[in-house]
């Protein structure tokens, strides 16, 4: 229960009072209004307010609309608003399909190299682009996108850059190379018209335009025109989240560069945004070591690794920063034929990832890369959303420390001492619990986690869930709350 003296998160956050914004009241007292967007739809009236920002009583986590939220999601593609007839029934049923499970989070790039996917400038007669102009097609894409995502309280966090854009065949359609635009040339931009190198190369001067780097004013004017252009679109919703770039390797430059004018963009409109970077190597202490600057971290490049070594990884990064905690986002969990272990794995990393007390966890693409939105990841999401339903996870920490007789990867547990236990068997199992500070009358019930159902609960006490076994092979959960727990 919140204080009614309300709570900060940080210095110019908005402070609650009796479970009500003190910006809401203040448009409910007629002291303010609410914000139009693009389209013209007059958005909540205290979205000006009550964005998505870490929760103050556990920033691990993120708080939406005043109350405490997990993120969890997938979806078939990165790109999501560039694909507006998604199959097999289009963008508004892939959206439904995801909020049927359970599913309030979503990835979008602000990519353009798919098939059926528009540029956001606009063309000259002889079908060059002019990047003085822009794609009306393109930006109605992402304002329908983001209007849909609000009116199903899905979190989108979206990426800036996409470096796979700008190298190899992308790069030869793209507005940005000189030889596609009228704007500039080869020699006024300093761009080439070819890059046959995977970008992780860094071939293309395109990510060095900052003064601090190579300083190339001509391409830096159209890039900050295209987020600014962008941003005036995304700080009309309150449901987004800001990555830099794609899985980048480029110079931190470059990454602070944008990180700060987006956050300075924002506060030029009254707004206070969240924003972060996703670099290629595994976890780059540039983003957790600048808080100022990246206000919550995603770390999807873990989830690479498999098994036990995924858990270890994540969790030694989650206690390094433990003295100033901040959510710690899974936007991309590889798990395919092609990356990340297979299909079965990346479920596994959907759950070690929320055992592990992250604070979002998507499946990345399918079916080569992960598992999409198919049924599989539809009933992992509909499961994780049955479990998590039944529990304050906000107020349940990672604690292995709990299990006995356990093998590497057999079993992950959540805790809140004295109150609740849940227990994440990957491949069934058995492992002793120690459910320190629990006495009394005791509920057990399992989560048939494939089958998405709940066995009958049986009552117990504290001295008879030392041992708990799966009650069969496969992904099970097991939830233990004493008579003041869940």
């Amino acid at each position: 229960m919140r204080s009614l003296l309300g709570s900060w998160s940080r210095s110019g956050r908005n402070v609650w009072i009796g479970g009500i914004s003190f910006g809401a009241l203040l448009v409910a007292l007629g002291c303010g209004d609410g914000i139009t967007g693009i389209t013209g739809k007059v958005l909540q009236s205290h979205s000006n307010f009550v964005s998505i920002q870490p929760y103050p009583e556990n920033p691990f986590y993120w708080m939406y609309e005043g109350e405490p939220v997990l993120l969890v999601g997938g979806s078939d593609q990165d790109n999501l608003f560039n694909h507006p007839d998604i199959p097999p029934a289009g963008l508004e049923a892939h959206l439904d399909l995801l909020a049927s499970a359970g599913g309030n989070y979503v990835r979008n790039t602000m990519s353009s190299r798919d098939d059926g996917n528009v540029w956001p400038f606009g063309t000259v007669g002889n079908g060059l682009y002019d990047l003085d102009t822009w794609n009306d097609e393109y930006w109605a894409r992402f304002d329908d996108f983001l209007r849909m995502t609000l009116e199903r309280d899905q979190i989108v966090q979206i990426e800036i850059w996409d470096r796979f854009d700008y190298a190899r065949e992308p790069w030869d359609q793209n507005p940005f190379n000189p030889a596609n635009n009228v704007t500039y040339t080869p020699e006024e931009s300093g761009l080439p018209t070819e890059i046959s190198t995977h970008p992780g190369q860094r071939e293309n001067p395109f990510f060095r335009s900052t003064p601090a780097q190579e300083n190339r004013p001509l391409v830096l004017q159209y890039q900050r025109a295209l987020v600014d252009r962008i941003l005036s679109f995304t700080l009309t919703y309150p449901h987004v989240l800001y990555t830099v770039s794609n899985e980048t390797n480029e110079s931190e430059i470059w990454s602070a560069y944008w990180a700060d004018f987006i956050r300075d963009r924002a506060a030029r409109e009254g707004r206070i945004v969240e924003v972060t970077e996703m670099w290629a190597r595994e976890f780059a202490d540039k983003t957790f070591g600048d808080p100022e600057r990246y206000t919550f971290a995603d770390i999807s490049q873990n989830n690479h690794q498999t098994g036990q070594a995924h858990w270890d990884t994540a969790q030694a990064r989650r206690a390094s920063v433990a003295h100033r905690p901040l959510p710690i986002n899974n936007v991309k969990i590889y798990g395919g034929p092609d990356v990340g272990g297979g299909h079965e794995e990346g479920t596994r990393k959907f759950w070690r990832n929320i055992f592990g007390g992250m604070a979002s966890a998507r499946f990345h693409r399918g079916p080569g890369a992960g598992v999409g939105l198919d049924e599989l990841a539809r009933t992992h999401l509909r499961s994780m959303r049955m479990l998590t339903n039944r529990m304050h996870i906000f107020a349940m920490e990672p604690r292995n420390d709990l299990l006995g007789d356990r093998r590497d990867d057999e079993a992950y547990a959540l805790a809140q001492p004295g109150r609740q236990y849940a227990v994440y068997f990957p491949d069934g199992g058995a492992v002793t619990l120690d459910p320190v500070g629990l006495s009394g009358p005791v509920t057990v019930q399992w989560l048939d986690v494939l089958g998405s159902e709940w066995l009958p609960e049986s009552a117990s006490s504290a001295d008879d869930v030392t041992s708990l076994e799966t009650p069969g092979r496969g992904p099970w959960v097991v939830l233990v709350t004493g008579d003041d727990g869940g």
